[in-house]
């Protein structure tokens, strides 16, 4: 009996052995790829440059969501139907249109070249990390999709019979236009497109190079390119006139406005034809040497992607996680995924990269970032990166204070060596502050005080961080009317509140440097919110210049991202809480504990709460800091995260916001938050798992694991092996803790699951 016991056993750790799924198995690239997502499904290394995504928002009325009617702002959603390329180098849950061009499509058939009749539906998709593939309806086309860091790989098996591969140059997500293509040899071509006008700059433009080597050589090939509509008689003469004009044979270089390259082939059946494709933001030369570098000659589609992988699960795999229920490692592994796209490598294979707003190109032995979505990202990712990729983070650090030295400014929304100006704060302060605090030193800090100080100080007319400050340093507001940067029109008091955080945390800085007089002026400004409290509306409340208050004024005008003045993108109750270096005055002001929980409890219960605003994301975390109310914030999370992040493609609720909400989420079911930008703390919640394992690198950290752990008790309680916590804990408690136990009790387990 005891020997048919253990054979028993045995069997069943054997099949448990062939059945564990690896962190990479949990990922669906399918999650956030519609209901505003705006993620996407597409190859894409940790990090990477490159990415290759399916393009279907154009080119059919059977799309629900198509770039060329609406506003858009992702190569792909979940719920259309029409595919008309791999886009090559996109953005990740972004709220403007750019990038996703260079779209490659394979066809059967007659060449035709307009993308509104060789678009096709498809079938049998399907995606993991590093790879996506599908099936071209109408032309019995099989594809799949892979990428390095640099390049990408398209691997189309085609049926018997004449194909074809094209290369569009005309279309894209941008709203800049032009190409220019030139053949380099029977299966090469090499060119560039112009990108840019990201969110409201029309000036924030950039070449984007490219060099394509298809796998075998062409029957026939050549270029295309629209002919303009012309009038009259020069209309009549011109046989092309308003049409695609195929140029066969034409071996030099083609440039326009809609552009095309393409390639036919008799083709035997289930014949695989490959196309590569590298890119530089640097030179078509560079673009050619990326890819030569990344793929090798004579290495194989299967290569490329099984690399993808491993390097998706080594990252991955830092965080390790065990118990709950498969959806909830789904959400959670496709949201670590997520925050690993963003900000993304600049640099080529030789280091080379351009320069921040300069015609310069310069070479680093680092990793060079790009895609700085600091509005965002400052509140959670970077913190994120800070504690599991600290590797990562400190190159992003030196990327930032880098580009300050190039331009004179450390950016806001940067995006391959151009700064947007796209949303509003001074969100590097806190994130470079929050970093240094949390013992990442190693960078250029001295530059990156000076930098600080200069859009802390310098005059509205020179300010290009703070175009608003003159008011703010005068009158500790900004008021109505004073300065609107971009379309979204008058976002005063989100300016404001933006300025305050930073402030804080320069005010830290400045003080732990000897600069008392500055800290103690940065100190004062942080405080200036309270001239924005209403007791009439119980919210912050945009200020005129004399110092009254907006009247009248509707504390839920701004919900749904309707425009109201003051505030942007959200209500003032998506703001009136966002002042989280000070709570205890917020409180104070609120008429005390009591009466502020009560008005906190009030924006969940009276759907108040936006879970895709990035100012009201930490609101849930704020209860825990009243000692007997640490349940509502374990509660409402645990309610947000079963809401909002699910396993399906409408599982993030709005923008992801280049990893920002999928930061909310890993840090939300680890059972920790960083509630305040620029200070090294966390917000202790419970976990979503029983036991997780995060892997810290040496490098930084003194130790190698910490793991938090959750089991059931007859009390509510943390603890660092032996020592009792509370629910908030330093970053260097954090990492030297080693574990971290999280005591439910059955009841608080109740409210929980």
């Amino acid at each position: 009996m005891k020997k048919l016991l253990s054979l028993g056993v045995s069997v069943c750790f054997v099949w448990f052995s062939l059945n564990a799924k690896d962190p990479v198995d949990w990922v669906n690239p399918f999650i956030g790829t519609t209901n505003f997502g705006t993620t996407n499904p597409g190859a894409v290394t940790p990090n990477g440059l490159m990415s290759v995504a399916p393009f279907n928002v154009m080119g059919s009325d059977i799309n629900r969501y198509d770039k060329d009617n609406r506003w858009w702002s992702a190569p792909y959603d979940n719920t259309n139907s029409y595919f008309t390329g791999f886009s090559h180098v996109n953005l990740s849950g972004v709220g403007c249109p750019e990038l996703s061009s260079l779209l490659v499509m394979a066809t059967t058939g007659d060449l035709d070249v307009d993308y509104h009749n060789y678009g096709t539906t498809y079938s049998d998709e399907h995606a993991s990390p590093g790879l996506y593939g599908l099936k071209l309806d109408k032309y019995g086309i099989r594809a799949e999709a892979t990428a390095t860091a640099r390049t990408g790989r398209i691997r189309f098996i085609f049926p018997k019979g004449k194909g074809n591969i094209l290369l569009n140059l005309g279309e894209g997500l941008t709203n800049e236009s032009g190409a220019t293509v030139h053949r380099i040899s029977d299966t090469e071509v090499a060119g560039c497109k112009l990108m840019g006008t990201f969110c409201y700059n029309p000036n924030a433009v950039f070449p984007l190079y490219f060099a394509m080597r298809v796998s075998k050589k062409p029957s026939d090939q050549g270029f295309w390119k629209f002919q303009r509509p012309k009038k009259g008689v020069e209309a009549e003469w011109d046989v092309d006139d308003a049409k695609y004009k195929i140029y066969p044979d034409f071996g030099k270089t083609m440039s326009g406005d809609d552009i095309g390259v393409w390639y036919s082939y008799d083709t035997e059946s289930e014949e695989v034809i490959e196309v590569s494709v590298g890119v530089s933001f640097v030179s078509e030369e560079n673009a050619m040497l990326n890819l030569n570098t990344e793929q090798a000659a004579g290495v194989s589609f299967d290569e490329l992607h099984s690399s993808a992988r491993k390097q998706w699960n080594d990252h991955l795999s830092r965080v390790m996680v065990e118990g709950g229920t498969d959806d909830q490692k789904t959400v959670f592994y496709t949201a670590l995924y997520h925050t690993l796209i963003h900000p993304s490598i600049l640099q080529d294979v030789n280091g080379q990269y351009p320069a921040m707003e300069s015609n310069e190109i310069l070479t680093t032995p680092r990793n060079r970032y790009t895609v700085f979505s600091l509005w965002d990202t400052y509140r959670n990712l970077h913190q994120l990166m800070t504690l599991i990729y600290p590797e990562k983070q400190i190159d992003m650090v030196r990327s930032m204070v880098d580009m300050y030295k190039e331009w004179g400014w450390l950016p806001k929304w940067e995006l391959f060596g151009r700064e947007t100006f796209t949303m509003e704060g001074d969100p590097a302060i806190p994130m470079i502050i929050d970093t240094w605090r949390k013992g990442l030193t190693d960078f250029d800090m001295e530059s990156a005080y000076a930098a600080m100080k200069k859009s802390a100080t310098t005059p509205g007319k020179d300010n290009l961080m703070r175009p608003d400050i003159d008011p703010y340093l005068e009158k500790g507001y900004i008021p109505l009317g004073y300065y609107a940067g971009d379309n979204s029109g008058d976002n005063s008091v989100s300016h404001a509140l933006e300025y305050y955080v930073a402030d804080n945390a320069l005010a830290w800085l400045a003080e732990s440097r000897g600069d008392a007089g500055f800290a103690k002026e940065l100190g004062k400004r942080a405080s200036g919110w309270r001239q924005y409290y209403s007791t009439e509306s119980g919210t912050l409340r945009p200020l005129n210049a004399d110092g009254s208050f907006l009247s009248p004024f509707n504390p839920r005008q701004g919900e749904n991202f309707e425009p109201v003045p003051g505030f942007h993108e959200g209500c003032a109750w998506n703001y009136t809480f966002y002042v989280p270096h000070d709570i205890d005055g917020l409180v104070k002001v609120m008429g005390g504990k009591r009466k502020f929980i009560d008005k906190l409890q009030t924006v969940f219960d009276d759907s108040l709460y936006d879970p895709a605003n990035e100012p009201d994301i930490a609101y849930p975390y704020l209860f825990s800091r009243f000692k007997g109310e640490e349940w509502r914030t374990s509660k409402i999370v645990s309610e947000l995260l079963a809401k909002h992040f699910t396993a399906k493609a409408d599982g993030i609720p709005g923008n992801d916001d280049t990893g920002t909400m999928s930061a909310w989420v890993v840090f939300s079911m680890m059972g920790l938050y960083p509630d305040i930008p620029g200070v090294p703390e966390y917000t202790l919640t419970t976990p979503a798992f029983d036991k997780i394992t995060i892997t810290l690198n040496t490098d930084y950290y003194d130790k190698e694991t910490l793991v938090i752990e959750k089991q059931i008790s007859n009390l509510d309680r943390i603890k660092s092996r032996e020592k009792e916590l509370g629910y908030r804990i330093s970053h260097s408690d954090l990492v030297n803790s080693q574990i971290l136990h999280f005591y439910i009790s059955i009841k608080q387990y109740i409210l929980c699951d």
